[in-house]
């Protein structure tokens, strides 16, 4: 309840418009994306409890260190050690199957320059639970943001690419020049 008013204060307060199709009907991988500034996750937290789903979200383990440790982990962060990144899919794949119930947001592209695709593990996740992928997205060329369609992968690594493509293709984050093609390395490399 407190959360979902945090969320109306900070909607009636930005500069930024919740523009959105209703929240997906059940537990989904959410892709944030373009994420190109930490300040995303202020806005991914106010989509979520705007919506009231129940999200975790993955963040490397420095950000669980310390005081912050309990909030991060109370605001729905899993602690991930990015060293060994088929590690966390089987983790998080393991607390799904163990009838955990929630919805993972993944910001597949990352803050940082340097990276030429996007990180497979949300797509590995959601093809291991059956979950879908839910496109949520930032556009600061209209000051937007929100969830996109809901889709069921299938398989086809380079045809659910292209529909991914499509949605992100007019999206901007908030430093355009961070912004990766979603693209993985998989359609160029599929072994």
């Amino acid at each position: 309840m407190l959360s979902r008013l945090i969320a109306r204060l900070y909607w009636s307060l930005s500069r930024w418009r919740l523009v959105t199709e209703p929240a997906p009907t059940r537990p989904s991988i959410l892709i944030g994306a373009p994420h190109t500034s930490n300040w995303d996750f202020v806005l991914m937290l106010a989509i979520a409890w705007s919506l009231r789903i129940d999200v975790r979200w993955l963040g490397k383990k420095s950000l669980f260190r310390g005081w912050r440790g309990g909030i991060m982990r109370r605001l729905g962060g899993i602690p991930v050690d990015r060293s060994d990144p088929s590690r966390v899919v089987s983790e998080v794949v393991d607390r799904i199957r163990s009838g955990e119930v929630f919805s993972l947001v993944v910001t597949p592209d990352g803050t940082r320059s340097g990276h030429s695709h996007w990180k497979s593990g949300f797509y590995r996740i959601a093809r291991e639970t059956g979950m879908p992928v839910t496109l949520g997205y930032v556009d600061r060329t209209t000051m937007t943001t929100g969830l996109g369609p809901t889709l069921e992968l299938t398989g086809d690594i380079t045809a659910d690419m292209d529909r991914i493509r499509a949605f992100y293709a007019d999206k901007a984050g908030l430093r355009p020049e961070h912004r990766i093609e979603p693209r993985l390395r998989e359609e160029q490399d599929p072994r």
